[in-house]
């Protein structure tokens, strides 16, 4: 028999107990599973599921992760896409609600709730992470906005529709959370022609936003950038933190901050996103969560020319954070470079850094 090293030991047990875990709130429901249980169907000590998992929240939010992630990854291999028909902004909303309504539950079949059921209970039991969640949310509406922006013909400069997404998402996220507590009331086919119905909605939205005004200024730089390999988990692939562009390092309550660097960086620049937050055992299991959702609803919903730039990557270990320049690689963590030929040539810390970063390169001269 081959003999584990420690760190393949660990990685065995850890998905021993998110399996069992996983049977467990299905069969129970999160308010009833227990942590004993848990560790007897994975043939494993208590202690051993709490050194992998701090508490049974941590581990909640980490079966819905892997849950969502391998949804995504099998939508991917088998090409489940409407995307290519998609052609006017009410197209992709239409697009949008579908793959959302697809998760509801639209009969009551008795028997414990479905495993996401409890998620906005357990978000809102922690303040920080309502807050961590809420800024996830926000993420997901500004990359749709972008993506409504590009399916729409040329309009008045600096027409937003990130309100408009807002508003989309509002809507779907109520309508879930009505048919988890109201199973049967909600019609998914009301649900999406209230969402294309949307497409014509006028929020007076425009960029900028007058925050920037008092962006911080950023500092030229003459650095080596050889940043290590990442995962975007937008895409399921390499996030090529090396290439020329943007890297922002973001706390887990700045990612609405991800805006500013997008839409003030040069079309043919990269821009990347280094989350980091102070409690990564709790927090990154619903980052990975929310981003496998977002990744699946933009590749659903929108054409490839149509879909953001943006890449995303959750960093455990705060490491990569603290090259981009993030002090303390914790929730309120907002710092960027730019990147040009494999260095940095400037660094920006504090609110606005990542439009700092973005535009520095036509304020120095930089080659970009």
């Amino acid at each position: 028999m081959v003999r584990l090293n420690r760190v393949e030991q660990r990685a065995r047990n850890r998905a021993r107990v998110l399996a069992a875990a996983g049977e467990e709130f299905a069969e129970r429901g999160f308010r009833d599973a227990k942590v004993d249980r848990i560790a007897a169907r994975a043939d494993l000590t208590r202690g051993a599921v709490y050194s992998n998992f701090p508490g049974k929240r941590a581990l909640y939010f980490a079966v819905l992760a892997e849950a969502a992630e391998r949804a995504d990854r099998e939508a991917r291999t088998e090409g489940l896409t409407e995307a290519d028909a998609v052609r006017t902004v009410a197209d992709a909303l239409g697009a949008l609600a579908r793959a959302w309504t697809e998760r509801f539950p639209l009969t009551d079949f008795g028997g414990p709730p479905g495993l996401g059921s409890v998620l906005t209970p357990e978000v809102l039991a922690d303040e920080p992470t309502r807050r961590s969640y809420t800024q996830l949310n926000r993420l997901g509406a500004v990359l749709l906005g972008l993506a409504l922006e590009a399916l729409e013909e040329p309009g008045e400069p600096g027409r937003r529709r990130v309100r408009l997404a807002e508003t989309v998402l509002t809507t779907l996220v109520g309508a879930a959370q009505t048919a988890v507590v109201a199973p049967g009331l909600v019609d998914p086919f009301n649900v999406i022609r209230a969402c294309e119905g949307l497409a014509g909605l006028d929020l007076a939205d425009s960029w900028p936003l007058p925050h920037l005004d008092h962006a911080v200024a950023a500092v030229p730089a003459d650095e080596p950038w050889s940043p290590p390999a990442a995962l975007d988990v937008l895409r399921g692939s390499a996030a090529r933190l090396g290439e020329d562009g943007v890297v922002l390092a973001l706390g887990l309550s700045r990612l609405e901050s991800v805006e500013d660097a997008l839409r003030s960086a040069p079309a043919h620049a990269g821009v990347a996103a280094v989350v980091v937050t102070d409690d990564p055992a709790e927090r990154m299991p619903l980052a990975r969560l929310c981003a496998a959702d977002l990744g699946s609803s933009l590749r659903r919903a929108f054409p490839g020319y149509a879909r953001p730039r943006l890449r995303l990557v959750l960093d455990e270990t705060g490491e990569i954070a603290a090259a981009v320049g993030a002090r303390e690689p914790g929730d309120t963590a907002e710092a960027a470079v730019r990147v040009c030929s494999g260095r940095v040539v400037a660094r920006a810390r504090g609110r606005g850094a990542g439009h700092a970063a973005a535009i520095s390169g036509a304020r120095q001269g930089v080659r970009s």
